[in-house]
């Protein structure tokens, strides 16, 4: 009997699987305190507050943004480096135009710059400055600021503060400060600006550039059970919870009016978002690009506030749980662990517990499983010694069951069937369902590891052994999957089949080979992790025998 519930589960995940994978849409989450206005036409609500700016120089307003790359030209390069990032700012307009992560690689090797090089898109360049006087936004972009340092290394003792000034005759005076490893986090920037125009503060609008990402792998995939699955760039707020839209979205709802916490743009591993914790408006754009690996479409915001600020924090940098974490703590939400995050965090922990100890994630994820299969050990032993009593007691319980087969189910007489099957379990000591949950018990750590090894940056470009040199792709050659397939094959195998006929045995025979299908294209740290864990739970079974004795002969009816 329980047997049939466990196969009905299996099957129900089976088609759950497919579905995800090649019909389900991304789940949008519901819109949260931070209150969306969707302009009518070209013109933006703006913020309360004296001498608002323009939101957007690339959607609204008369500024025309120029591609990042041409707006900055002509100005010399002021490079910032640590042991993390190394940056690039452009004098001219005091613009940031690269920002490369050290120990990322993207898809050729070479360390990943967060921010693309988009030649094609008309946007202003990263932290650009506008107000509502189009001259003065103008004069801002073409201006040739004066540096405060030609460079600056971080990976001393010395200052963490690059500064940048400009005044012309008009009387325009502006200045924009950066405070590198704000907070002593290595991927925290802190931003301040100041615009007067004849000793009048103006207040201004913040531009984060075209977008961010890496553009070479940013494309959606049918679902997360493929491997290649990337998360392409997304808006993100934050006021009382996450929100998420998608760019295919952004054209129905751009614009975000509230206290939000924080506000920018994620796609699968990485973040650039303002640490706002203030009355804020964000209004998102996107712009379609053409890469090297095909046409891909960036996100970009810009922000404004009632008054001018005195500082924004800027987390530009992976979306690593700990750092995020020593960030603010809110920004681990940009993680999307899905539905098991309550689970998917204590393992994270736990494998990064163990790697530091075994310096290599495939066999840390093989430690790891170990010590789950340890935890869980009794929960199966329970599983198979119940489903041993079952095999052994099922002619009975057939042949009560054909006592009553010619009545209908509506019968009051089908009634004394169930008393008498409840007095055979009471007398066998069994229960019906002891033999299916402890195992139902198993299935939500699968579903963690899976959204853990999906989504983690920690296994991202992650080496095990031999072919495979990336936890979070598939197996380039399909030999674990294969092998994988065969251990459950193995499992099913020497599994007792209480109440299953021959025909019902040979349909749970087919699910090995449907997840060997589904495990193709899954990332190869989880076939490592099921493979594992099927290979322990096949010597379970066996010390399972040895214990309780191999199996019996049913007992007769």
């Amino acid at each position: 009997m329980e047997k049939r519930v466990l196969q009905a589960v299996l099957l129900s995940l089976a088609v759950l699987l497919v579905y995800q994978s090649f019909f389900a849409p991304r789940r949008q989450p519901q819109q949260q305190a931070a209150t969306p206005a969707t302009p009518a036409g070209p013109a933006a609500t703006q913020p309360p507050g004296p001498a608002a700016a323009p939101v957007a120089a690339t959607t609204t307003g008369s500024t025309t943004a120029l591609p990042a790359s041409v707006a900055a030209a002509g100005g010399a390069r002021i490079v910032v480096e640590s042991d993390e990032v190394r940056a690039e700012f452009s004098t001219r307009g005091a613009v940031l135009l690269s920002w490369t992560l050290k120990r990322y690689p993207g898809a050729h090797g070479h360390a990943l710059d967060l921010l693309p090089v988009a030649t094609d898109v008309n946007a202003l360049p990263a932290f650009s400055l506008t107000t509502s006087d189009e001259t003065v936004s103008n004069t801002l972009a073409g201006a040739n600021f004066t540096p405060s340092a030609q460079t600056l290394d971080l990976r001393g003792t010395g200052g963490r503060t690059l500064r940048f000034d400009y005044e012309d005759p008009s009387g325009l005076h502006a200045t924009k400060v950066f405070t590198f490893e704000r907070d002593k986090q290595a991927f925290l920037v802190g931003f301040s600006a100041q615009v007067l125009r004849n000793g009048q503060p103006q207040n201004f609008t913040i531009h984060s550039g075209p977008g961010i990402g890496d553009i070479e792998r940013a494309q959606p995939s049918g679902g997360m059970m493929f491997g290649s699955y990337y998360q392409a760039p997304d808006a993100i707020t934050y006021a009382e919870k996450i929100q998420r839209v998608a760019a295919a979205k952004l054209a129905e709802q751009r614009v975000f009016d509230g206290s939000l916490r924080y506000a920018g743009v994620d796609d699968h591993y990485f973040l650039g978002a303002a640490l706002l914790d203030r009355q804020s408006h964000v209004e998102y754009s996107t712009h379609a690009m053409q890469s090297a690996a095909g046409p891909r479409t960036l996100v970009a915001y810009a922000l404004s506030f009632p008054q001018a600020p005195t500082e924004v924090k800027f987390y530009l940098g992976p979306k690593d749980f700990d750092q995020l974490q020593r960030s603010d703590q809110q920004l681990v939400r940009t993680i999307n662990f899905g539905w098991f995050a309550w689970l998917v965090v204590p393992l994270l922990r736990a494998l990064k517990w163990v790697n530091g100890f075994v310096g290599n994630y495939g066999w840390s994820i093989i430690v790891l499983t170990i010590l789950i299969n340890i935890a869980i050990f009794p929960l199966r032993h329970k599983s198979v010694v119940s489903m041993r009593k079952m095999q052994n007691i099922q002619p009975r319980v057939k042949a009560i069951q054909e006592r009553y087969a010619n009545l209908k189910a509506t019968d009051p007489a089908k009634q004394k069937m169930n008393t008498e099957l409840m007095e055979l379990y009471k007398t066998a000591g069994v229960n019906p369902a002891s033999g299916c949950v402890p195992m139902l018990l198993t299935m939500p750590v699968l579903f963690a590891f899976y959204a853990l090894l999906s989504v983690a940056i920690e296994l991202r470009g992650a080496p095990f052994m031999l072919w495979i040199q990336d936890l979070s792709q598939h197996d380039p050659l399909y030999i674990t999957p294969v092998i994988m397939g065969a251990t459950m094959l193995w499992q099913q195998w020497i599994t007792p089949a209480a109440g299953m006929d021959p025909a019902q045995q040979r349909v749970m025979m087919i699910m090995p080979l449907m997840f060997t299908f589904f495990f193709l294209w899954a990332p190869s740290g989880l076939v490592i992790y099921w493979l594992f864990s099927n290979l322990l739970t096949i010597g379970q079974q066996y010390l399972t025998n040895r214990i309780v004795g191999a199996p019996g002969k049913p007992a007769k009816a």
